[in-house]
């Protein structure tokens, strides 16, 4: 296939990052990531050239940040919060090289902000080999679902949240 005899370099990729509006330092941003969960591209994820659709990062982001906030316990708290839920409210992604089919991927995330009722998540995913394939970013709100406004995070969840982004930090 034509695409794969593209060579992606090290040097490309540090030239790419600098024009990712959400990353100011891609080593320091990159170590930041603690949290990662395997991928791997599917047939039916790709075109007829064997490469990964644009629309499945969006896909992989949703996995990666359920299973993200499972393992901070958000969830556990929400049970018993019926009234409210964490809605997306704006999600981007920046594709760094092309995906082919039966690629394995690592996909990990990260909380970058965290407001009164909304946090920032960033989503870096790599190759075997280390490098970028894809790099996203997207704001998470917790909502009223009787009024539909944001609603303040409860204490629980907002320091969960925020103790997996000072954790990473301070490591």
């Amino acid at each position: 296939m034509m695409g794969r005899l593209f060579t992606y370099s090290m040097e490309m990729e540090r030239e790419i990052v600098k024009h990712v509006s959400y990353i100011n330092d891609e080593k320091n941003w990159r170590e930041e990531f603690e949290f990662t969960i395997p991928v791997h591209v599917r047939f039916s994820e790709t075109d007829m050239f064997g490469h990964m659709n644009n629309t499945i990062p969006f896909i992989y982001f949703e996995e990666a940040r359920i299973a993200f906030l499972k393992h901070h316990q958000v969830f556990s708290d929400l049970q018993h919060e019926s009234h409210v839920m964490p809605v997306v409210a704006d999600l981007q992604c920046d594709f760094h090289q092309q995906v082919y089919f039966d690629e394995k991927l690592k996909l990990f995330v990260k909380v970058d902000q965290i407001g009164r009722t909304s946090c920032d998540l960033h989503y870096l995913a790599t190759k075997e080999n280390g490098t970028l394939a894809f790099t996203g970013r997207g704001r998470m709100v917790q909502i009223s679902t009787d009024t539909g406004e944001p609603y303040p995070w409860t204490h629980e969840v907002q320091h969960r949240l925020d103790a997996s982004r000072v954790q990473i930090e301070c490591s």
